[in-house]
């Protein structure tokens, strides 16, 4: 039987050509991909867990380009951060990195993340991500309050409140002792004078030692520098133990857990902190309302809950991302060294960028991009966040 005709030299050039045309006609969408590592398990779970349940909110199709997510849980500790970030660095390629979600956690990794070219954009509290400003951080972008921010908004309530002593409980860790620092600055510029300083872990289960130090001491006023859940501990042994002063928190406590965990231990306290606790009071003409509306809407309809303003951290990151993508990519292909830098470049120059907790305006300086617009004095009245008026 005789074989099959092969197709003739000009029918092949045909079909080449067709699917040459074809191609061009359905152009194949660059993508980017972005690493997301929380501590949704852990010490630190009251901070991972709102900032994981954030990820499916933040935008995959940005112009042309589409976006995956490649979401981690370090389960609250900083050598899995290391371990999850140097896989997503090697084995996924990431264009970005989101997380983590603890202070120690992004400490340790900034160096990992330079040497990799890969910007990261640090859902942390403590400032010290980014200032002193290095080589390898002008690779990491904040996306919280810097503590002297929220600092100066506390010490000038406690000077308003004739406020002369002061103990501190803080962290012991970079959360804390940036805390620490920036607060024994700002009190000895004020004439508060800090009678007593002391430290304790996440994991702690206890604080008595410490707090009966601190009351020993006689201050005006207590501020605890923690973040998450371990902002609750420190503030109901003080209580117990009957401590009548001021309590003082930073941003770090501005979860519904702690009002929760607190109860009435925890009425009267003041923070400073994202007007996301207190939107009903904030007036309308507020750029970041609207946002920090809209956030919280999605993020009930997606988990049933409102979220913790951590997640907002997360949010404010892809908005970022979502704003600085399209220029990066307009240099360098995505998944390539060039688009990394140019993607640095692009958050590096974010100009009043409205986002759910302020307004950003980085610099080669600032990674951190928030002015006063980024925090309100916040008190607990009747178990509820209330503006301090």
């Amino acid at each position: 039987m005789p074989s099959k005709p092969l197709k003739s030299h000009k029918s092949l050039t045909a079909l080449a050509l067709i699917a040459a045309i074809a191609s061009f006609a359905a152009p194949v969408l660059a993508q980017v991909k972005i690493g997301v590592v929380t501590s949704a398990t852990g010490p630190t779970a009251l901070v991972g867990i709102p900032q994981k349940n954030t990820v499916p909110l933040l935008p995959t199709k940005i112009g042309d380009i589409t976006v995956e997510y490649i979401s981690r849980d370090d389960a609250s500790d900083s050598t899995n951060s290391v371990t999850e970030i140097k896989k997503l660095i090697s084995e996924s390629n990431i264009d970005a990195l989101i997380g983590p979600s603890g202070s120690p956690n992004a400490m340790g990794v900034i160096q990992f993340i330079a040497d990799a070219g890969v910007p990261m954009l640090a859902p942390v509290g403590t400032a010290a991500v980014v200032l002193p400003m290095t080589d390898a951080k002008k690779w990491v972008f904040k996306t919280t309050q810097n503590d002297d921010i929220i600092a100066k908004a506390l010490v000038g309530q406690m000077v308003k409140m004739k406020i002369k002593t002061l103990g501190v409980i803080a962290l012991n860790d970079p959360y804390g002792e940036n805390w620490v620092k920036v607060m024994g600055e700002l009190a000895a510029k004020n004439d508060i004078k800090i009678v007593a300083t002391e430290r304790f872990l996440r994991t702690d289960t206890s604080v008595t030692a410490q707090s009966l130090k601190v009351i020993s001491a006689a201050p005006d006023a207590v501020l605890i520098a923690a973040a998450g859940g371990p902002t609750v501990l420190p503030q109901t042994t003080l209580f117990d133990q009957g401590f009548k002063g001021q309590v003082f928190q930073t941003h770090g406590a501005a979860l519904p857990d702690f009002l929760r965990l607190g109860g009435k231990k925890v009425e009267g306290t003041i923070l400073a902190a994202s007007l996301m606790l207190v939107l009903p009071e904030i007036a309308d003409s507020n750029p970041s309302k609207k946002m920090a509306l809209d956030y919280i809407a999605a993020y009930e309809k997606l988990n049933g809950s409102k979220p913790a303003t951590f997640g907002a951290n997360v949010y404010d990151a892809g908005l970022l991302l979502q704003k600085a993508i399209p220029i990066a990519a307009q240099k360098a292909k995505p998944g390539t060294k060039e688009f990394r830098v140019a993607l640095r470049d692009a958050l590096e120059q974010t100009k009043e960028l409205v986002a759910t907790q302020g307004v950003y305006t980085m610099s080669a300086a600032d990674h951190s991009g928030f002015d006063d617009r980024g925090r309100e004095l916040i008190t607990v009245k009747d178990g509820n966040w209330k503006l301090l008026k």
